[in-house]
């Protein structure tokens, strides 16, 4: 790959009192890394100077004003504030949300103009990120607010994909949230993103039940029966190759999941539960359906790793691969369906 063609990757910095700025920096010391892209960092020359100091970390990097002057091949921090901040590694504190969010909305903007090709984002602390500004219970939801498309949650190997028809909402909420319209809108987001962003042509997929034992023939609940069964039914009809309602509580145990491309779960525990148990430290987090691509490592700020120099940087850098290998993936999608459109007329 030429200099010029080297992705443009741009990444928030997260709570800055947990390990996000820690994972980031951790990562770019290997320096084969730039050989993929050219990182671009929103935040602070002062706040990664110091913070590389609280830790021990030599790696240099490029200061810039905006993302559109980075330099291909170097690591870029876009100089989004001068302040003076106290690093409070291990705490939750209102100035670190606030800073988070400034790192955050301006990666979203340079993204959505198209000034950065990807977005990785470090993890945030969802309560003191909220706001005026930000009144959304996770990156997903917010990103969704600014980029164009509807959104859909997966979490993924290379070997197990789980995407989520309901995302951040009460569990109380889940059961009437979950309608024939978005099961069919959920299912042809993940089929979509199946065939242009990882090149399966026919996606299989598995559908999770939402009751125990999916409802035993309405004796534990009629949602599977007269919401999901039907809806299943329908989506089949179109030929896709799309299967359930599976009980989640067998489906992973016995290693079915193993036989299908993606899997939806109903709701978000039923989803990560088993996603993180056999996989967590090397997932990642990706915002599928939007015009634009992000992934994340699959946990949290973990405050309590904070400033001890023993983070994993294993789910941030896979999400940093993932990203390059979905946008690549994509772009060549891209050119091929317009190869055929051409040719068609």
């Amino acid at each position: 790959m030429n200099k010029s063609e080297k992705i443009k990757l741009g990444i928030s910095i997260g709570d800055f009192n947990g390990i996000g700025i820690e994972i980031i920096l951790k990562t770019f010391l290997d320096k084969r890394m730039l050989d993929f892209c050219t990182p671009i960092i929103f935040g602070s020359t002062k706040l990664i100077t110091a913070y590389k100091k609280s830790i021990d970390i030599d790696l240099p990097f490029n200061g810039v004003k905006h993302a559109n002057q980075a330099v291909i091949g170097k690591i870029n921090i876009v100089n989004l504030w001068n302040d003076d901040i106290v690093i409070e590694l291990g705490k939750a504190t209102e100035t670190s949300g606030k800073y988070a969010f400034k790192s955050l909305e301006a990666a979203t903007i340079s993204l959505k103009k198209g000034e950065i090709d990807i977005l990785v984002t470090a993890p945030i602390n969802k309560d003191n990120i909220q706001s005026e500004a930000f009144k959304f219970p996770g990156h997903t939801e917010y990103l969704e607010s600014i980029l164009d498309g509807e959104s859909l949650m997966i979490l993924m190997t290379d070997k197990l994909r789980i995407g989520l028809i309901t995302g951040h909402i009460p569990v109380s909420e889940i059961s009437k949230t979950i309608t024939p319209e978005l099961i069919k809108q959920k299912v042809e987001i993940l089929h979509k993103t199946l065939i242009q962003d990882f090149a399966i042509s026919k996606p299989k997929i598995a559908i999770l039940g939402l009751n125990p034992h999916c409802g035993d023939h309405g004796v534990i609940g009629k949602e599977d029966d007269e919401i999901i069964r039907p809806t299943i039914a329908e989506i089949q009809e179109e030929g896709k190759l799309v299967y359930g309602p599976y009980a989640a509580d067998s489906f992973f145990g016995s290693e079915n999941y193993k036989n299908f491309d993606a899997i939806l779960a109903m709701y978000h525990d039923q989803g990560l539960a088993p996603f993180k148990t056999l996989s967590f430290g090397e997932g990642v987090n990706f915002t599928a359906g939007l015009e634009k691509i992000r992934t994340s490592p699959d946990h949290g700020t973990a405050y309590e790793l904070a400033g001890k120099d023993i983070a994993n940087i294993n789910s941030f850098k896979e999400a940093v691969y993932s990203a390059i290998q979905v946008y690549t993936t994509r772009e060549e999608y891209k050119e091929l369906t317009e190869n055929i459109l051409k040719t068609n007329r």
